[in-house]
């Protein structure tokens, strides 16, 4: 993870989920992630599947949020398990169930914060790497 990327959700989040940003794995061109049809991206408990590489999601802002959230408000606190979300699907489909709507409003709710973080990050890295 970019240190800029990490800095920003640190600050966004709160201190407290400094250790599960940590070990929370990134894993690029990931058949698990294929398996899942057209997502980019699929969250299993610290663990981020991606369709692509970590570049391309690393670059997305509002896809980041979104799947931290899943990652570090959802799995972390145990309130997302595979059986909850299967049955949320079959209840209500993969759009409109409750742990997809949560993590679309959590990065709606923070996205432009979250961008100008990652700029102040970058910011800081450019000034620490040349003064």
């Amino acid at each position: 993870m970019p240190d800029a990327v990490r800095c920003a959700l640190e600050e966004l989040m709160g201190e407290q989920v400094r250790e599960a940003i940590a070990r929370t794995e990134v894993l690029e061109h990931s058949t698990f992630a294929r398996l899942h049809g057209r997502v980019r991206a699929t969250t299993r408990r610290r663990c981020i599947f991606l369709r692509g590489s970590a570049a391309e999601f690393f670059g997305d802002p509002a896809l980041m949020l979104h799947e931290y959230c899943h990652v570090l408000l959802q799995w972390e606190s145990g309130a997302l398990t595979v059986s909850r979300y299967l049955c949320e699907c079959l209840r209500r489909g993969y759009w409109n169930n409750r742990y997809e709507r949560q993590a679309r409003a959590f990065a709606d709710r923070h996205l432009s914060q979250f961008h100008a973080l990652l700029t102040a990050a970058g910011n800081r890295q450019s000034q620490a790497s040349t003064g």
